[in-house]
């Protein structure tokens, strides 16, 4: 997937403008990375589309700890969107990375967020009925 698969999944997702889901992707990807631990996210940078790998380098080695809310309102700021929609944008960045990285990448980052994340990250894959015509 290249930076304009990214951010178009996104786009579609949220139904944002490409320049909505630019911001609404960065915002989201620096704030996951500074929600898990620092080797985890470079881990997640290296999969990442070329464009985005430097947002998902978290600032320090150790995790902050913080919730849901101050993750969406840290995304809702850094886009320049109000919560719903940024709330809205961490899930479809969270489902597109699901299908931009391999799975294990992807269970290893959600591992590391708390229980109340599982609202906006969907821990199983998508059905897509184009890779089920053996």
């Amino acid at each position: 997937m290249d930076d304009d698969q990214f951010i178009g999944s996104v786009a579609n997702r949220t139904g944002a403008s490409a320049e909505q889901a630019t911001a609404i992707a960065r915002a989201t990807l620096t704030t996951l990375a500074e929600r898990i631990d620092g080797g985890e996210a470079r881990d997640l940078a290296g999969q990442l589309p070329e464009g985005l790998r430097a947002y998902a380098f978290g600032p320090h080695e150790d995790a902050e700890r913080f919730g849901l809310d101050v993750f969406v309102q840290r995304v809702s700021g850094r886009a320049d969107v109000d919560p719903d929609l940024a709330a809205a944008g961490i899930r479809a960045v969270l489902d597109t990375i699901r299908e931009a990285v391999e799975a294990g990448q992807y269970d290893d980052v959600i591992a590391f967020l708390p229980a109340e994340f599982w609202q906006v990250a969907n821990p199983a894959p998508q059905y897509d009925a184009h890779r089920d015509r053996g």
